[in-house]
C-alpha cells in the first residue's frame, strides 16, 4: 500500500471504523469542518501586524492560531458551513457498504 502523509486514513482503516455511533460520527464531521475552517481562515490573519500602541507583539503571533482554531470551532458550533452534514451523508454511505 503507497504511504500517505501523516494524519490521513488508509482504506482499511476507515473500514475499521464501522459500526461508529451516528453522535461519533457527528463528532468526527464536526471536527473535520472545524479544521477545515481553520485552514481557511489561516491566510486572512497572515498579514496582520502585531506592533503598536494596541498590538500584541510575538504573543499575539505565536497564539493566533489557536484563535484561529477556536474560532472555527465555534463557527462549526453556530451551525457551519453544512460541510459537516455532507461529511457525515458521505459516512452513513460508506458504513452501509458491505466490508
Amino acid at each position: 500500500m503507497e504511504a500517505l502523509p501523516n494524519g490521513f486514513l488508509h482504506p482499511a482503516d476507515i473500514t475499521a471504523h464501522r459500526g461508529q455511533s451516528p453522535q461519533q460520527m457527528r463528532e468526527t464531521a464536526e471536527s473535520f469542518e472545524a479544521s477545515f475552517l481553520s485552514q481557511m481562515l489561516k491566510p486572512m490573519f497572515e498579514g496582520l501586524q502585531t506592533d503598536g500602541p494596541f498590538g500584541g507583539g510575538e504573543g499575539e503571533a505565536t497564539w493566533r492560531s489557536f484563535l484561529i482554531d477556536a474560532m472555527a470551532k465555534q463557527t462549526v458550533k453556530a451551525g457551519g458551513i453544512g460541510l459537516a452534514d455532507t461529511v457525515m451523508s458521505e459516512m452513513l454511505k460508506m458504513q452501509e457498504q458491505p466490508a
